[in-house]
């Protein structure tokens, strides 16, 4: 590989080595350059340009990581290489790959040729590049503006949990005039479209709002399920990205898989889009109310099912106590949660934890002496609020778990039979994928079991409100099952020193 300065005349082909910015946009680090690109450049008053320039010889980094990874699991069965799928989005702190050793060790020949394959190149992860976008919301006549502000909202939870900073956000009527005024000139890295009527056709209302501006449609629509009816263009070197009408829910839909591409900077062809579709038209709708068909236990075999204990809140109103050690029947509320937990018919417990803050050694040490061994979940990120505790949780599932039953781990009253009433009204079956625990007069409350099919839309949240949108949209389509525990348990949460003394005076 050769590395340097060339003429600009030389420059076509070859990898851009730092990020060059134009009149008209960024031309990416690492991107390759095309006529087009260098024509900007001596646009822009360059005469060279710092690039690299692979030789026969040279494999690229790609393509050296895939047989790197081929290469090294071929080795010989003692030595195993696992990534993450390609493309996957990841963040600060996550697995991505893990080299393990099956037996208790390997001949020495064996790790030398593995260590030879290793030295030939490193995975790549690209890092967040987008800085700053836009959205641009259309409003038809009639459209209520409550969809507005929940699309607006949706739409700045899904930049938020990508690392991106809440967009600029216009609102502009359903009209190609005003969506071309409202594109030129493009006011950030990236731009969102969220049209009051959907897209049904590469001509329609949007993709000629692109191309008025002096934008060019790169694709039109998507073989995956949610997600069909975007649409991805560009205006000069500023992608424009326009959502289906499903981004207005928190639901992972298959625009999702393209806005973290757009957000690393990556280049999202009308190919990559249409390589979706292998897998995408698997994906289930978290809210539909018949599912095609998920993964169902087997004929007889209730669902597999896990408890995750949401215990990484910080206990600000306890005026410095911490709630979670507050004594029941002579044991702290953490232990006594535990308890309930241990006996109830799940396959394991999971109990999140903050990692730092006034309580947060104490409440690791209990958890670890506690007998029923529950697996400790470290949250880094506890401040955000709940979504953090959820991701992190939800992420340390092991795959052949059905469901989980989040529990909240300041709710005193959440008995054994209470975890089984819920986990045996958990059917996939017949749509019961969602249970929610209720009051005896219909409240809704905690504990809330989930069905898998909700694993990834959970781990897309932000925030402190927890699953309430999830969980909403899916009653909606009929997706969930109430199940009414006695008097107000499903309702019982104490956060201050007040309420602790006032359910402690209650009869009984």
């Amino acid at each position: 590989m050769r590395f340097g300065a060339v003429p600009l005349d030389d420059a076509e082909g070859a990898i851009l080595a730092h990020s060059v910015r134009l009149a008209r946009g960024r031309l990416a680090k690492g991107r390759r350059l095309t006529r087009d690109d260098v024509t900007d450049l001596a646009a822009a008053g360059h005469h060279s340009v710092t690039v690299a320039r692979l030789d026969a010889v040279d494999i690229g980094e790609d393509a050296a990581a895939t047989r790197l990874g081929a290469a090294l699991n071929a080795v010989d069965p003692a030595i195993t290489l696992a990534t993450l799928a390609p493309k996957t989005w990841v963040r600060a702190r996550q697995l991505v790959a893990t080299v393990k050793i099956i037996p208790y060790a390997a001949p020495a020949r064996v790790l030398a040729a593995a260590e030879t394959c290793a030295e030939q190149v490193r995975p790549k992860i690209w890092p967040r590049r987008i800085a700053q976008t836009q959205l641009i919301l259309t409003a038809t006549p009639g459209l209520k503006p409550t969809l507005l502000e929940k699309g607006a909202e949706a739409v700045a939870a899904r930049l938020q949990v990508l690392g991106c900073a809440a967009p600029h956000t216009q609102t502009v009527p359903h009209t190609t005039d005003a969506l071309a005024a409202a594109l030129v000139p493009p006011q950030a890295d990236l731009t969102l479209i969220l049209t009051g009527s959907a897209t049904s056709d590469a001509q329609d209302v949007g993709p000629e709002g692109l191309r008025r501006a002096g934008g060019r449609l790169t694709r039109y629509g998507m073989p995956v399920d949610p997600g069909n009816l975007l649409f991805l263009g560009q205006i000069g070197d500023h992608p424009v990205l326009s959502l289906p009408g499903c981004a207005r829910s928190s639901a992972l839909n298959g625009a999702d898989w393209v806005l973290e591409r757009l957000v690393a900077g990556r280049v999202v062809t009308s190919e990559d889009i249409a390589a979706m579709g292998v897998g995408g038209l698997s994906k289930e709708i978290p809210s539909r109310p018949q599912p095609r068909g998920g993964r169902a236990a087997p004929p007889g075999k209730r669902p597999r099912l896990a408890a995750l204990v949401l215990a990484a809140g910080q206990s600000g109103r306890m005026k410095g106590a911490d709630k979670l050690l507050e004594p029941i029947d002579g044991k702290p509320l953490l232990a006594h949660v535990l308890d309930q937990v241990a006996t109830a018919p799940l396959e394991g417990c999971y109990m999140a934890l903050p990692t730092r803050g006034a309580h947060a050694e104490t409440r690791k040490l209990l958890v670890e002496r506690h007998s029923s061994a529950p697996q400790i979940v470290s949250v880094s990120d506890a401040d955000e609020g709940m979504a953090a505790s959820l991701r992190r949780g939800i992420a340390a599932l092991p795959s052949e778990i059905d469901g989980v039953v989040l529990l909240l781990a300041d709710m005193p009253e959440i008995t054994t039979k209470d975890i089984a009433r819920l986990a045996m009204a958990f059917d996939p079956d017949e749509g019961c994928e969602i249970v929610r625990a209720t009051s005896q007069d219909g409240q809704p409350g905690h504990p809330v079991l989930f069905g898998r099919r909700y694993f990834e839309t959970l781990q897309r949240l932000s925030g402190d409100r927890g699953a309430k949108d999830v969980v909403a949209e899916a009653e909606a389509f009929g997706s969930t099952v109430d199940v009414a525990l006695g008097g107000d348990r499903a309702l019982v949460d104490l956060d201050t020193p007040e309420a602790w003394a006032a359910w402690r005076a209650k009869p009984g």
